[in-house]
């Protein structure tokens, strides 16, 4: 014996490392049939960007913005972030206009690391985006589900009590080190990768120049696109044509579609008066936008109105960039 393998040892040792290679080489020949040739990516112009907006205060006056980045949680230019600063009541329940319609009347911006607030005949008010560690971080509730936010101060909170006339109010604001909200706790069809801070529970919501043209035709009294808020108003494109948007790019970015957007009465509050009329646009939407009823588990009675998309590919987004859909051949 001249080793661990005996006298034999290096012809048998010779003969396992051949076998091992040609199983290798099997595994890899099976792998290549199983994947099949690889699909090659063709981009299809859909349509243009036209507007982006920026909801920095949930339910609060969008910004209109020539340029966006686009990150997994959704808009952002500069301290600007989508949806980020949210209304709670002091148990930390949220506050939107479907309970407050004249939140729609408060116009948030940001300058200089300050949100600025502005509303009818209130002073302006400023609040540092970045917050002192000292002010508290409060539990809160965004359709029955547990977020944090750390608490702006008790001067702007005085000031949209004021200005609600309503029940005490506070501002939160959500920090990077909080743990965002799984979109798929609120429906299922997303990914366990999509998050949000304070939006309903998508990154990006997409509607069409032609879908809304398409309802104002049907209306006595026109919509504006500030009653559906959405990040990305898209032209070029025909009406609903958004809805069969899988997977697209715009700029650098890549975005996939899940579901689209169930509408409630948030649609009926006027966004120029802070009135809630709680019929239209709903009504009318109602009358022809409804789901299949195959879909009834997801809408319910919510008639459909943009679409939802999660974020693939993060990047810069500009007004005027081509919408690509993503075919794959």
């Amino acid at each position: 014996m001249s080793g661990p393998w005996g006298a034999a040892g290096p012809a048998r040792q010779g003969w396992l490392w051949g076998a091992a290679a040609v199983l290798a080489l099997g595994a890899l020949l099976g792998a290549w049939r199983w994947a099949g040739p690889r699909r090659r990516r063709r981009l299809q112009r859909v349509g243009t960007v036209l507007r982006l907006f920026v909801y920095p205060v949930k339910s609060c006056r969008g910004v209109s913005v020539r340029r966006a980045q686009v990150t997994p949680m959704g808009l952002r230019c500069g301290d600007l972030r989508d949806r980020f600063w949210l209304v709670i009541r002091e148990d930390g329940h949220m506050v939107t206009a479907r309970q407050e319609p004249r939140l729609v009347l408060v116009s948030a911006d940001c300058e200089n690391g300050h949100l600025i607030l502005e509303a009818g005949d209130m002073e302006k008010i400023s609040v540092p985006v970045k917050l002192p560690e000292k002010n508290p971080i409060r539990n809160c509730r965004v359709f029955g589900q547990d977020i944090q936010g750390r608490d702006c101060g008790d001067e702007v909170a005085q000031w949209i009590t004021t200005f609600l006339n309503s029940e005490p109010c506070r501002l939160v604001h959500f920090e990077p080190s909080m743990v965002p909200r799984k979109s798929k706790d609120s429906i299922a069809l997303f990914r366990n990768t999509d998050e949000v801070a304070y939006p309903d529970c998508s990154p990006v919501l997409i509607i069409s120049e032609a879908s809304m043209d398409d309802l104002n035709t049907r209306l006595e009294k026109k919509a504006k696109i500030q009653n559906f808020r959405p990040n990305i108003f898209v032209t070029d494109c025909s009406a609903f044509e958004e809805d069969t948007w899988e997977d697209i790019l715009i700029g650098d970015v890549e975005m996939k579609g899940t579901v689209c957007c169930g509408r409630c009465i948030l649609t009926t509050v006027n966004p120029d008066t802070g009135v809630i009329d709680r019929k239209e646009p709903l009504d009318t939407l109602k009358s022809y936008r409804l789901c299949d009823p195959s879909e009834k588990h997801i809408y319910k009675t919510s008639p459909l109105f943009g679409k939802y998309f999660a974020v693939d590919k993060t990047g810069t987004i500009q007004v005027g960039d081509p919408v690509y859909k993503i075919v794959w051949e």
